[in-house]
């Protein structure tokens, strides 16, 4: 029994539609697969019928963007198993509100440098909950100035630091999401700790007892930090998942559906709700 507990669609940032992550789950032998869209959870009740179809179990689950203000840091975490999804209703709109928002300014300075249209790349983001850099990079990519999605342009035009059509944005403070998704009845999961180098925050957080799980199997994680990650979640009774961050070509990397999965004994408890 494994599950692939971290996939995106088109709802998000995925290229891929619901049903065809779950078909592809299902031919490469998955028995879990949990769709982990940002900051929406519209996926779960098509999933959930698309699954008892393809014979595939659901997860219900999202992944929140955050802040840590304490070392200004982005951080993501992953919410597995809301028993009152409603109450995170507010916080996925508010989040695809700002990212929208800031997304098209992010088109506006685009269009000063290149001859596109905001109709343009919103027609890419169809179906989408919001609006991503990937849709930008799609345009671009259709019109010829680049064939890569995550290459030289999109550092030139988004890097954080200095890309010169990159626009800030304030994600909601990572105590305050974790609250939510307790208040919830959800799993709290610290996700791919090397990429945001939330390493101090996952220390932290582990020993207070703020997290429920962190993800220890993610293509960002090296053999040593996911040896570190199996320890803390030994040592503070958390549970590590795993999953291949799933997005399809609007990827900068190649990791298929189950090419990281979260093992047997994790899936149990987070269908126990770690009790």
């Amino acid at each position: 029994m494994t599950g692939d507990l971290h996939c995106h669609t088109r709802l998000s940032d995925g290229s891929l539609g619901i049903e065809d992550i779950i078909s592809q789950a299902k031919r490469t032998g998955i028995d879990f697969i949990s769709i982990t869209d940002h900051d929406t959870m519209a996926s779960t009740s098509r999933a959930m019928v698309l699954g008892e179809r393809y014979g595939v179990h659901i997860i219900p689950g999202v992944e929140f963007s955050a802040f840590d203000r304490e070392r200004n840091r982005k951080v993501h975490i992953l919410c597995y198993m809301p028993e009152k999804p409603d109450r995170l209703e507010g916080l996925c709109m508010k989040i695809s509100d700002l990212r929208k928002q800031r997304t098209k300014k992010m088109i506006e300075k685009v269009m000063e440098i290149y001859p596109i249209t905001m109709e343009g790349v919103l027609k890419y983001a169809a179906g989408s909950t919001s609006i991503f850099t990937q849709h930008i990079m799609h345009a671009l990519i259709d019109l010829g100035y680049t064939t890569d999605y995550f290459g030289d342009l999109y550092h030139v035009l988004f890097n954080s630091k200095t890309g010169t059509c990159h626009v800030p944005i304030e994600y909601p403070d990572v105590k305050f999401v974790i609250n939510m998704i307790h208040s919830a009845q959800g799993l709290a999961v610290l996700a791919h700790p090397t990429i945001y180098d939330s390493f101090d925050l996952m220390e932290e957080f582990a020993k207070d007892g703020r997290l429920d799980g962190i993800e220890a199997w993610h293509h960002s994680n090296t053999v040593e930090d996911t040896s570190r990650i199996l320890s803390l979640c030994l040592e503070h009774n958390l549970i590590p998942t795993g999953g291949s961050d799933f997005h399809g070509m609007y990827s900068s990397h190649s990791c298929p559906i189950g090419s990281y999965i979260t093992p047997k004994e994790s899936i149990e408890r987070i269908l126990k709700k770690n009790k």
